[in-house]
């Protein structure tokens, strides 16, 4: 009798591992990819800094100065980003937040700068929310009991929404989860001759223990929660009806938030609209694999591509991240890399070595899988 080494070599026809045997085969056939287009960059620009403040929970995230900003704006037009998204920190506060109808508040100067800075070459976007302006904490106006007030905070948007596009904001992005906030917004902004401001609704924005970085981005003073008008993270059903909502209200665009704890939200939002749909990589993510990786516990490039193309895999069609400008940065040095190796081998010269950021691959490699 053969030995199992002298029997017939197995017929296996169908052989999967073929399409996985190089970088070329796999960017070919790669189903999701990360381009810059798709990114937004979340920025916070706080008032009377003389220079950018470090956020000590998001390490590489600060709070700009008005000419920093200006500065970030312009890297992020020139690596080819899809937006920058503004959150402004005043340095007073009080409990209505009359600093976010304020025509010369920070978050309104920051727009303008911004727009005049790279005009239609990155789209400028503004959060519309009155969080960081109330010293309460909360989205909205309250109540003498202390509830939020639904709809005079519907109001204070709706106003919100037309100082910030008529400061120059392409897209405004309510993110309060008032109801009817998009459709006193659409109103709003109609009315004011504003017909082309694209709205970017926070459709299902869910309460969250990772938004804890971004309380301190944005000098937040919040006692207690938001799960009032915040999501509850057990309900998928309930964003499907939210989103409707808002899409009937004139929402352009409808954003899930968070992301990676809500994928299954970010899918089923996806197969239920036929407008894009958004997705917050939010500011506890980014903490996690910053601190993993500080502490060498995970490889911080290959965990950032894994997050990044699981949140596009969902369905995302724009994805805000505070990696957007380190990766698109990093896809543009490959290809300038590719560039100058194709010009030394084609002069007979040595070649230099290729720069492998993202699980051994170069970023170009590492977007498309």
């Amino acid at each position: 009798m053969n030995s199992q080494s002298e029997s017939a070599p197995l017929t296996i026809r169908s052989r999967p591992r073929r399409l996985r045997t190089s970088p070329a085969m796999r960017s070919m056939v790669a189903e999701t990819n990360v381009a810059p287009r798709q990114l937004v960059l979340p920025a916070f620009v706080a008032e009377g800094l003389s220079e950018p403040r470090p956020i000590s929970s998001m390490p590489g995230v600060v709070q700009h100065t008005l000419d920093t900003l200006r500065k970030a704006a312009v890297e992020a037009a020139q690596v080819g980003l899809g937006g920058i998204m503004l959150f402004g920190v005043p340095e007073h506060k009080d409990a209505r937040g009359t600093g976010a109808v304020d025509p010369h508040g920070i978050l309104t100067e920051a727009i303008r700068a911004v727009r005049t800075e790279v005009g239609g070459d990155l789209l400028v976007m503004s959060d519309v929310c009155l969080d960081e302006f109330t010293d309460h904490g909360h989205c909205g106006v309250l109540t003498p009991s202390g509830l939020v007030d639904n709809d005079a905070t519907v109001a204070i948007y709706a106003e919100m929404a037309v100082l910030h596009a008529e400061a120059g904001a392409h897209v405004v992005g309510p993110s309060g989860m008032m109801d009817g906030q998009v459709g006193a917004i659409r109103d709003a902004l109609d009315a004011a001759g504003l017909i082309d401001t694209t709205i970017l609704a926070y459709a299902a924005k869910y309460t969250s223990a990772f938004y804890g970085p971004f309380r301190e981005a944005v000098g937040s003073s919040l006692t207690g929660d938001r799960k009032t008008y915040q999501q509850d993270g057990a309900n998928v059903r309930e964003a499907l009806r939210e989103v409707a909502l808002d899409l009937a209200e004139g929402a352009d665009i409808v954003m899930v938030k968070p992301a990676l704890a809500y994928l299954d939200v970010i899918r089923a939002v996806r197969e239920a609209v036929d407008v894009p749909v958004a997705a917050y990589n939010i500011s506890g993510e980014y903490a996690m694999v910053e601190a993993a990786a500080a502490n060498g516990w995970i490889s911080r490039e290959p965990a950032i591509a894994e997050t990044l193309t699981s949140i596009r895999r969902a369905g995302a069609d724009i994805v805000l991240t505070y990696w957007a400008q380190e990766w698109a940065q990093s896809l543009r040095d490959d290809r300038r890399g590719e560039r100058e190796r194709s010009r030394v081998v084609g002069s007979g010269e040595p070649s230099p070595p290729s720069s492998r950021r993202f699980d051994g691959r170069t970023a170009s490699e590492a977007v498309a899988t």
